[in-house]
């Protein structure tokens, strides 16, 4: 199973809890050492974005701030808020299957390498999961209308 796979487990997680289905892990030397999704509306706060959950469990596992070895896998790509906890924490790498048009900061709604940070991460798009992720959001979404 690639990481992605794993990424989308968790997404399918949220979606039993009534969450915006978006999965995240992270990878360290070939295993995934930190998971999350999302936990918005159960935890009642806009910061329980999957990105975050992981990176705070990463943080935990390395027992240190800086991620600078590790790549995130994550389901739809990040927005702004994740987007400037994947620089902070010094990530390698962001792999993601769909892009997200209304908030993503990577590519879609902001282009994060227009902008000069003082840690610059990979990123790569993953489009063998892109239609699988994309009917779980429509899903989800359409299901909530």
């Amino acid at each position: 199973m690639s990481f992605m796979q794993f990424a989308i487990e968790e997404a399918k997680k949220a979606y039993l809890f009534n969450e915006v289905p978006i999965g995240a892990v992270i990878v360290y030397k070939d295993k995934i050492i930190a998971k999350g999704f999302n936990l918005v509306e159960i935890r009642k706060s806009s910061l329980y974005h999957a990105e975050l959950i992981a990176i705070k469990k990463a943080q935990k596992y390395l027992k240190d701030w800086r991620l600078n070895e590790c790549t995130l896998y994550v389901t739809v790509e990040p927005c702004l808020m994740c987007t400037g906890a994947i620089i902070n924490s010094r990530i390698r790498k962001v792999v993601f299957a769909l892009k997200e048009e209304k908030f993503g900061a990577i590519v879609s709604r902001i282009k994060i390498d227009n902008f000069k940070f003082n840690h610059k991460f990979e990123f790569e798009i993953d489009s063998k999961f892109s239609n699988e992720v994309k009917h779980m959001m429509q899903t989800f979404f359409k299901n909530k209308r």
